[in-house]
């Protein structure tokens, strides 16, 4: 019973989000309400430590919407400088292969969006450009989402991983380690095994494809584009691997996927592993109508600046987070004495919250870098201020469900102090998961992952829902609770494939309005493939015992 009603507000956040389309903004406060509940008349906690532990899941959620309000005026500021236009353009002369066009743009142009903006920018920002190439919108909504998996657990500079870190603070503290030296690990460990199925991704996308809208309905075409391909993925994953694993989560999709993306153009220039035999989507006068578009998208306009002035931001946002992230530079260990700390929040004894503002990438570079631009990129002041405004205006419903969400889980994760002697909401959720599913556990935690971006359009959300949950199960089956939420982090990026609000949002910027459904039926079988790939890499080793080491 008591594992029942724990359940509850992550039930209803479920039902009302995946069957009822609510936002995440509203189901989610709704479902804080509900934690606050069952908290008060189930659990016996005092009216303090209930209004304490979401005050101090408020204050968590402080550092995640830094980071979002920096990456998406970072973003908006490169749209209205003209920056945007010019990089999508500079990709249209590159190749005619439509095949190479969609791994170039919608997987490792995507990706480096991703890595540097997130929340659901890369498929909405690759889908228009690859229907200006000449793609069917369908087609292009379709491998723009099965690409913008890969690198999501790594995205806008880290903050699905730091998204999970605000609720895992009192689940390390059992281990013993410090929690920067856990978030290293769990990098690492979402990183190697992601990689290894992320090499085959763009050959998965790209057999979707050919599969669906070329002349002979064949995946023939795709695994001619193979050796290309697989490349590909490996340009991208070598350096986000070892990225990963020396310097942690902010920089494995930016900075990999830059890298990645410098080593294809050139590649697919030179004609390097390319097809010599074309491959093209048959004669637009053929195409059924739920492939077509039926809104007018408009054009990407035309170039304002060189590709090198237009790239600028995201090469300085680059380097300054290498700089800032390599301690014998001397410069993070300032950044991170930069501290606002707040010491007994509510009254509540030991209850500390820190933050470190100059450290958040949202800060320094993202808001940095977009206040350079401004001048870099000449921006008249109406444009500053529009980029300004849009922002604050996009962060809105974000930051409500990030309020509630992060307060759920962190008066779900301290109910421990009660006056009835239970254990805390999570912990008893995951002792019901735990003897329900027993030694299959390692089946279902990716799927968890999949289910929380699936019905919040977000792996932050979905870490900041079930990461914590996830680490009490792993401890009470006695599993690697590192590999075990490396599976719930992947999974969240996996979910980004089928995950309603990116559907909605692709649909709407390609044009084909009416397809979603379409959409996420056909993207749920890569998407399956992908959860199979990763239990399959990750159970090897939990099944082995094997156990990664934090240091």
């Amino acid at each position: 019973m008591s594992a029942l009603l724990a359940f509850l507000p992550i039930l209803v956040t479920i039902i009302l989000m995946a069957g009822f389309n609510w936002p995440a903004k509203k189901a989610l406060p709704l479902a804080l309400l509900l934690a606050i509940g069952v908290a008060f008349f189930h659990w016996d906690m005092t009216i303090q430590h209930v209004l304490g532990y979401t005050f101090f899941g408020f204050l968590k959620a402080i550092d995640i919407l830094i980071i979002i309000f920096g990456a998406i005026l970072i973003l908006n500021t490169l749209k209205l400088s003209g920056a945007m236009t010019t990089i999508n353009n500079g990709f249209s002369g590159i190749t005619t292969d439509r095949r190479i066009q969609a791994i170039i743009i919608g997987f490792m142009f995507g990706a480096f969006i991703e890595g540097a903006a997130g929340f659901g920018t890369p498929a909405a920002l690759a889908g228009p450009l690859l229907v200006g190439l000449g793609f069917p919108p369908l087609a292009a909504a379709l491998v723009a989402l099965i690409f913008n998996s890969v690198p999501v657990p790594f995205g806008a500079v880290g903050t699905p991983i730091f998204g999970a870190m605000s609720t895992l603070g009192s689940n390390i503290e059992t281990l013993g380690v410090a929690p920067d030296s856990f978030m290293m690990s769990l990098t690492q460990w979402i990183a190697i095994p992601n990689a290894i199925a992320g090499i085959f991704i763009p050959l998965l996308g790209l057999a979707i494809m050919t599969r669906i809208f070329g002349k002979s309905k064949s995946i023939k075409p795709a695994l001619a584009a193979a050796p290309f391909a697989i490349f590909a993925g490996l340009a991208f994953m070598i350096p986000y691997v070892l990225i990963a694993t020396i310097f942690g989560p902010e920089l494995p999709s930016l900075v990999g996927a830059f890298i990645g993306l410098g080593i294809i153009i050139f590649a697919a220039k030179k004609g390097f592993l390319v097809p010599k035999k074309k491959w093209d989507f048959p004669e637009e006068s053929t195409w059924p109508k739920i492939w077509r578009s039926n809104i007018d998208t408009g054009s990407t306009g035309q170039a304002k600046m060189s590709l090198l002035k237009a790239w600028s931001p995201y090469l300085l946002i680059a380097v300054i987070l290498v700089i800032t992230r390599i301690p014998s530079f001397g410069i993070k260990e300032f950044l991170v004495d930069q501290t606002l700390t707040f010491h007994n929040v509510a009254n509540i004894s030991g209850l500390t919250y820190a933050l470190k503002w100059a450290y958040l990438p949202g800060t320094i570079p993202f808001v940095l870098v977009a206040l350079i631009t401004h001048f870099m990129h000449k921006m008249p002041l109406k444009d500053v201020k529009k980029a300004w405004k849009l922002t604050f205006k996009q962060i809105g419903g974000a930051a409500i469900a990030l309020f509630a969400g992060v307060g759920m889980v962190q008066l779900m994760l301290n109910s421990g102090v009660n006056g009835n002697g239970m254990d805390s909401m999570l912990t008893e959720m995951a002792e019901a998961a735990a003897g329900l599913s027993g030694a299959a556990y390692p089946f279902f935690a990716t799927i968890i992952g999949a289910l929380g971006s699936f019905m919040s359009g977000s792996a932050t959300v979905s870490n900041i829902l079930f990461m914590s949950f996830q680490f009490e199960t792993a401890t009470i089956l006695d599993f690697s609770q590192v590999l075990i939420t490396a599976m719930q982090g992947i999974g969240a990026g996996i979910g980004n494939m089928i995950c309603v609000n990116n559907v909605v949002a692709v649909a709407a910027t390609v044009g084909c309005i009416g397809a979603e459904g379409k959409i996420i039926r056909t993207n749920a079988l890569p998407a399956f493939i992908y959860y199979l790939l990763i239990t399959l890499i990750v159970g090897i080793l939990i099944y082995s015992g094997f156990e990664p080491l934090i240091s």
